[in-house]
């Protein structure tokens, strides 16, 4: 007879294996050697950078507070959150992404830095929805995809 003891495992906790952000290198469409470092963030870290955003703003008709989001001040944070490098970005294809002059080198890149990336995000539509889709879709920082 065989008197082993079978051990429970100890149960596992959801919360000691969540992670807060993950960083992924991605290919930008139609630019070929254009990649940028996106982070996803929880839901948790994403409400934390909203609410730094917000405002209370006195409503005259219901004589209370209501909340108002700063969006140049939501872009800056978030851009810095979800944004954390790029790497090939062409002025050729900048062309494509916002109004600029003519360049005198076509090949020049533009470097990465956060002022760059803000003005990116702000004046290019097509960019900023990039960002948001890649970050808002989880599979893309998984492997499910």
């Amino acid at each position: 007879m065989n008197d082993e003891v079978k051990k429970t495992p100890a149960p596992i906790s959801l919360k000691s294996l969540m992670t807060s952000s993950k960083t992924v290198t991605f290919d930008y469409p139609g630019a070929e050697g254009f990649t940028v470092d996106l982070c996803y963030l929880s839901r948790e870290e994403l409400v934390k950078l909203r609410s730094k955003c917000l405002s209370q703003v006195f409503n005259k008709k219901t004589r209370g507070f209501d909340e108002k989001l700063d969006e140049e001040k939501f872009v800056e944070h978030y851009t810095e959150a979800v944004v954390k490098g790029w790497s090939g970005l062409k002025l050729k294809y900048l062309k494509n992404m916002i109004l600029i002059g003519e360049p005198d080198d076509e090949e020049a890149e533009l470097p990465y830095s956060q002022e760059n990336v803000e003005t990116l995000m702000k004046n290019s539509n097509d960019f900023d929805t990039w960002v948001t889709e890649m970050v808002g879709d989880l599979e893309n920082f998984t492997g499910g995809k």
